[in-house]
């Protein structure tokens, strides 16, 4: 039997610094392909495994599974069972970025079980698993005998100093002012998803295509591997159609698809197209039946022809626009009372209600995954409920597509949010999703923008989003702006940009197609700048600036900073002091280790009473400064006053008065209320007190 080291076939590249090295042969040997992936010291194993698919299904049924285990990176989990359970959101978004370039590069028709399972091994903290994910899978698809039409590259671009890095470390990456993750194939871009700080569209696109160039160095180095052990490709052949069933469903129902598809409001093209149906499966009886998959799917293909060859030849969508116009635009402000600031964006059938919250720094999300442990102090949630398409179904617990959806309008938004030092709140953005006609997470970035201005955040500028289409068969091209629902499925890109004025802050795009050349990328960003600039504009009509002041309802935090030594005394023994100031003033107080004080209230009131207390208990006395203060102690050489809460002083007997005084008792008396001066400040900290020059100042 051979041992693991005969087995082993490895290949290995430097990739800009690091070794990035996959391997095979020894691993997992039962699934069709697996492959090990390191780069630097972070390892993972992806599997793939293929089975025969479900009777009738008619789509491909493509898991993936992605899983960071505690021990990668050297910590036991939290919470009671001490295991990793559900995906994580961060788990769910590295599923969605090896899905959604994988997907495409099956054959047409082809039905049967893929599951992709991708397991973090060790985490150097240094070097994200992600893109390292992401090619780990292709690589296992390549060298399986499964029927993938890859490999494709993948990895994150940044810039820093306006010098492009491939695969940055985290330390690199916080200083760069874009993060993509870039998949592609040898000849073309397949997948982007990421962001920057408003870098202008021809910026971005030299970014992806330098990251082009140096993806091709990741597909070779899967070719070497499949070339040391690749198993021999299953032979997919698709299933023929009856030509005759063919011609009968297309000669009954063609004409009446065509009719259909010039209805341009949504649901009435949809009763249209389901009564066509019908009279269809009415038509051909027991045929029906009998065939009743086939006959869908012949169906589904008349209408996908339609609907693009309605927009290549007669460069027409389905609700009569043409290519390069934006439905009609409705934006309003401050829809909901008590809520901290509200937006309702409408972009023709799709309407996003966006809510924003402002907490404190107890709101905010603990993180806890490979990268430590961290706070979120800016959250977007995105919900899509079932009557938003004008369906009833079972609401279950939240989905991996509006993980995706949430995700990508929290990325577009947080370029422009305000440092915590600048406005230290936790925001909350959550986009209910009313109406969806295409587009809906593009209403979420739009009316999150909004409401953030409502509720008076201090954002660099506007941001907006709007999705673009493509529709191509080769020889004609058509890009078009803010796509529908079926543009988007029978079309052949989704690509989604968000940015400013200035430039982009975010960018979603997958395609169907065998890939996206440069000429047609710069056509969709510019046409895209076109449509953000024009939505821009109609969303400045609502609301042109955030508001000078939070919202009624909010909390008002106002920040001070004290001595770190002072945190002690404000907390008090076993926290009574700082508890006794939230009983008595209603306030929340929240303090940092660097001495940070964060009072919060929604009464202005109540917050300047807490100042007060805390200010009163830092304060430290001052040479020259007069103070009230009670005579705590007297002794024969003089009286100790108490003039801070946590300060007291001597008033020596020379100090008394301007007289010579024989008995400290003739002048004060313990209890006694009297103004002293401070005159001095030892080191030690002792406090010399005067009386005398508080008469002469008089």
């Amino acid at each position: 039997m051979s041992t693991s080291a005969e087995l082993t076939k490895k290949v290995s590249i430097d990739f800009h610094g690091t070794e990035l090295s996959l391997e095979s042969g020894w691993i997992a040997k039962q699934a069709n392909g697996a492959v090990l992936a390191t780069y630097g010291e972070t390892t993972l194993l992806a599997t793939v495994c293929g089975g025969p698919g479900r009777e009738g299904i008619d789509f491909f049924p493509l898991v993936v599974e992605y899983k960071e285990k505690a021990y990668a990176a050297g910590y036991i989990p939290g919470g009671f069972f001490k295991r990793e359970g559900r995906p994580t959101a961060e788990e769910v978004l590295v599923c969605r970025l090896i899905d959604r370039p994988v997907r495409p590069l099956f054959p047409d028709g082809y039905r049967d079980e893929v599951q992709i399972i991708i397991n973090v091994l060790a985490s150097d903290g240094k070097n994200p698993p992600d893109t390292l994910a992401m090619l780990a899978a292709s690589a296992a698809l390549h060298i399986s005998d499964l029927p993938f039409q890859g490999p494709i590259g993948a990895l994150r671009i940044g810039r820093v100093d306006g010098k492009h890095t491939f695969n940055p470390d985290r330390e690199t990456q916080a200083e760069s002012d874009m993060d993509f993750i870039l998949a592609a194939k040898k000849d073309a871009i397949v997948m982007v998803e990421g962001g920057a700080n408003s870098v202008p569209e021809n910026e971005v696109l030299d970014a992806l295509y330098d990251g082009h160039e140096e993806i091709k160095k990741l597909i070779k180095l899967q070719d070497d591997l499949r070339d040391l052990l690749g198993k021999e490709k299953v032979e997919f052949v698709p299933k023929e159609q009856d030509a005759a069933l063919v011609d009968k469903i297309t000669s009954f129902s063609k004409s009446r698809v065509e009719e259909a598809m010039n209805i341009p409001e949504k649901a009435e093209r949809k009763v249209a197209l389901k009564a066509i149906k019908s009279e269809l499966a009415e038509s051909l009886g027991e045929e029906y039946e009998e065939n009743k998959a086939d006959v869908g799917e012949i169906f589904h293909n008349i209408e996908n022809q339609v609907c693009r060859d309605k927009t290549l030849q007669q460069k027409v969508r389905l609700d009569g626009r043409k290519p390069d116009q934006v439905r009609a635009i409705e934006c309003e402000i401050g829809r909901l009372p008590r809520v901290h600031g509200s937006s309702l964006f409408t972009r023709g059938q799709t309407q996003a209600l966006a809510t924003v919250t402002l907490g404190t720094g107890s709101d905010a999300q603990r993180m806890d995954n490979l990268e430590g442990k961290h706070e979120k102090t800016f959250l977007l949630h995105y919900n899509f409920p079932p009557f938003c398409v004008g369906e009833a179904r079972m609401m279950r617990s939240t989905s991996r597509r509006e993980i995706g959806h949430g995700n990508l309008a929290e990325r577009a938004i947080s370029k422009v949010l305000p440092t915590q030092e600048e406005f230290p709140y936790v925001i909350r953005i959550v986009s209910e999703v009313l109406e969806s006609n295409g587009s809906s997470s593009m209403a979420s970035v739009c009316g999150g923008s909004m409401a953030l201005m409502h509720a008076g955040v201090p954002i660099k500028d506007a941001v907006a989003g709007v999705a673009m289409g493509l529709i191509t068969d080769g020889k004609d091209t058509v890009v078009l702006t803010d796509i529908l629902g079926d543009e988007d499925h029978f079309g052949d890109m989704d690509f989604k940009v968000c940015g400013t004025k200035d430039g982009i802050t975010a960018l979603q795009m997958d395609i169907k197609c065998s890939g996206l050349q440069r000429k047609t990328m710069e056509e969709a960003l510019t046409q895209a700048k076109e449509g953000r600039l024009h939505i821009l504009d109609c969303m400045t009509k609502a609301i042109t600036k955030p508001n000078e002041e939070v919202g009624e309802f909010a909390p008002r935090i106002t920040t001070i900073k004290i001595k770190p030594e002072k945190i002690r005394e404000v907390i008090g023994s076993g926290g009574k002091v700082i508890q006794g100031i939230t009983k008595e003033t209603g306030v929340t107080i929240e303090i940092d280790d660097d001495g940070t004080v964060k009072i919060a209230s929604i009464d202005k009131e109540s917050t300047k009473a807490a100042l007060k207390m805390v200010e009163d208990i830092i304060e430290e006395a001052e040479v020259g400064k007069i103070y009230t203060g009670k005579v705590k102690r007297i002794a024969d050489f003089g009286a100790f006053v108490g003039i801070l809460p946590k300060t007291d002083g001597l008033v020596h007997i020379s100090q008394l008065a301007n007289e010579r005084v024989e008995k400290v008792e003739d002048i004060v008396k313990e209890g006694d209320e009297v103004k002293v001066k401070v005159i001095d400040i030892d080191r030690q900290g002792r406090v010399r007190l005067s009386m005398k020059e508080v008469e002469q100042s008089a």
